[in-house]
């Protein structure tokens, strides 16, 4: 077996790195939204199957944010502005969007709650945020969001001060799905 000379290692040695900073690039997207599901980080919500079993007597203050991406030509708005809750009740808000276009529109909405340390505690149980939604040309729609605060919020003594979260959402304009599969490009979508 030959032996590389040390500019031919300098070269495998270079290489070797590219690939694996490209790796790791590759692989950054996907653990940083697996990491911030885990652990609440930036504001991320948590999902469950079914709404608390423990209710406490302690109330907290949910308010509700609303944006639209500035290609998306939709109104979207909550429909209410805020709801006061007891830690663990389950709450049920509305938003409603309207596409103001003369064309079908599918958007898809992003999320997260403030402070950022309530993430890990604002459980949703139900969302349109879970999947796509295309509306009509004029079309108008309530969409739901199923939700409580997990009681473990009071025990936590980086996040016990908090009795007032702020749930927002933004809707960006994307492909719909089916589309995307007919067309190859559904691994561009999110």
């Amino acid at each position: 077996m030959k032996r590389l000379s040390p500019e031919g290692r300098t070269v495998a040695m270079l290489l070797g790195v590219v690939v694996t900073m490209g790796a790791l690039a590759w692989a950054a997207v996907p653990f940083y939204n697996w990491f911030c599901s885990v652990t609440g980080f930036g504001g991320t919500t948590q999902v469950s199957d079914s709404a608390s079993d423990e209710v406490l007597d302690e109330v907290v203050r949910v308010r509700f944010d609303a944006n639209t991406d500035d290609n998306l030509e939709w109104t979207f708005r909550p429909m209410q502005t805020r709801m006061d809750l007891k830690i663990g009740e389950n709450g049920l808000a509305f938003y409603e969007a309207i596409n103001n276009s003369d064309v079908p529109i599918t958007g898809t909405a992003s999320y997260n709650v403030a402070p950022e340390v309530a993430g890990y505690y604002f459980i949703k149980v139900e969302c349109f945020c879970f999947t796509e939604q295309t509306l009509q040309p004029g079309e108008r729609v309530e969409m739901p969001v199923s939700f409580f605060v997990d009681p473990d919020l009071v025990t936590d003594r980086d996040a016990d001060f908090v009795r007032d979260i702020t749930l927002s959402y933004t809707f960006h304009k994307t492909e719909p799905r089916q589309a995307a599969l007919d067309t190859g490009t559904a691994d561009t979508i999110n």
